[in-house]
């Protein structure tokens, strides 16, 4: 197939596509499938392929899906740098490197704070709130590192 025109307007909507794609946990194949099964983009299988009235096509359908797109300077608050928002901040981190939380980002980590403690931001916590949610994310790991290690033994 014939890649599609240059456009400057192409490539911001092709990273945003793949955006999309990562966010709703979209593998290659079925992503691949889904282009090929949209009517009108004659069976295109890659965003290359495209062109920008297409691309904003596929777009629509990631929207549909449930992607939803978020401006780029949205209001972002500081990252909180006392110790133990550092200490629970390298917690979820791992967490997420152990297969245990999905998005490690800074926003799902607040909003797992804001579930605990009722306080929307790592930097406003109270010690003892503080405390609470390290506790409980060590409570947390140990779990995910048990069945780890039960599943590898056969248990």
């Amino acid at each position: 197939m014939k890649k599609a025109p240059s456009n400057p307007n192409r490539l911001p909507l092709i990273k945003l596509i793949h955006v999309a794609r990562r966010e709703l946990h979209m593998d290659d194949d079925t992503y691949r499938l889904m282009l090929a099964s949209m009517k009108g983009l004659d069976g295109a299988t890659s965003t290359a392929d495209l062109s920008v009235p297409n691309l904003v096509r596929v777009l629509e359908q990631l929207k549909q899906r449930g992607f939803t797109v978020r401006p780029k300077n949205a209001q972002q608050r500081p990252m909180a740098t006392d110790g133990p928002s550092r200490k629970i901040r390298s917690m979820w981190l791992t967490l997420h490197g152990l297969g245990a939380v999905r998005d490690p980002s800074e926003e799902s980590l607040a909003k797992f704070v804001l579930s605990m403690t009722g306080v929307a931001a790592l930097q406003w916590l109270t010690g003892p709130q503080a405390s609470r949610v390290i506790e409980n994310l060590k409570q947390w790991q140990q779990r995910v590192e048990l069945a780890s290690t039960a599943a590898k033994e056969g248990v």
